[in-house]
């Protein structure tokens, strides 16, 4: 139990995928700690695990993806958070295209953005990527039920265990 558990332990936030691209290498994980953290000028910070595949390319990318994921859309959670690009192509199998920059997006995804990255942050254990939003999508006509954390409890990360 870490220090903080007391207190995370009540929350339930989204879950994010977050794709990226650099020297002609794709890379995305699942993400679940990323928030908006300014309103003017528009920011949203997204931490990725410096075990993690991804986190390796978007040192060395300029843009990031958020895809935020619908609740019954566990089957890219699954691919994103449980496997690791290390052994497999997570794009393979999956409808996306490469977005500004480069950076690929989803089709599936109900909203996403893609992100100029301002700042990178050591934080411990995850590296904090400052992200300008460039590009913002929302296909839904109305809200959605975001996948969670609680969705996501059952899949085992699929980078190596820090």
């Amino acid at each position: 139990m870490t220090e903080l558990d007391p207190f995370t332990d009540l929350l339930d936030p989204p879950m994010y995928v977050v794709t990226t691209e650099a020297d002609g290498e794709r890379a995305g994980c699942l993400v679940g700690f990323g928030s908006q953290c300014s309103i003017e000028p528009a920011r949203f910070m997204v931490w990725l695990s410096k075990a993690n595949r991804t986190f390796r390319v978007a040192e060395h990318a300029e843009r990031l993806t958020v895809h935020l994921l619908r609740r019954d859309q566990a089957h890219l959670a699954r691919l994103f958070g449980g496997e690791t690009g290390d052994d497999i192509d997570k794009f393979a199998d999956v409808p996306w295209h490469p977005g500004p920059g480069g950076s690929p997006v989803l089709d599936e995804a109900p909203a996403w953005f893609v992100g100029r990255v301002e700042n990178r942050i050591d934080g411990g254990d995850h590296v904090g990527f400052l992200l300008a939003p460039e590009t913002v999508t929302n296909t839904q006509d109305d809200t959605i039920t975001p996948l969670a954390l609680s969705d996501a409890l059952d899949i085992d990360p699929g980078h190596p265990a820090n």
